[in-house]
């Protein structure tokens, strides 16, 4: 499937784009090889095959939380710039 040059103009202007002509030669024939990718993979019996199947099984590789020791406020603010003991002070950032 080859695209026109309308066409690719259409497709820049939907996704707000400013292509010179050389961009629009570019990406008409860029756009028409994915297309005829797509007509190959379409092409492919997939009868029967779950649409979430994966080759790798999925695993979880986030480890478990378990409580631990916490740092005391001593040593949280032992590094900060400016502190009142409870909080960090910091330069303010909201105008009115």
């Amino acid at each position: 499937m080859k695209l026109l040059k309308e066409e690719v103009r259409h497709i820049a202007m939907l996704s707000r784009l400013n292509l010179e002509e050389g961009e629009i030669e570019k990406f008409q024939v860029q756009l028409s090889e994915i297309l005829n990718f797509v007509e190959k993979l379409n092409e492919l019996d997939t009868e029967g095959i779950d649409p979430k199947f994966q080759i790798i099984p999925p695993q979880n590789v986030l480890r478990e939380d378990v409580p631990g020791v916490s740092l005391s406020g001593e040593k949280v603010f032992m590094n900060a710039p400016e502190t009142d003991g409870q909080y960090f002070i910091v330069p303010k950032v909201v105008k009115k």
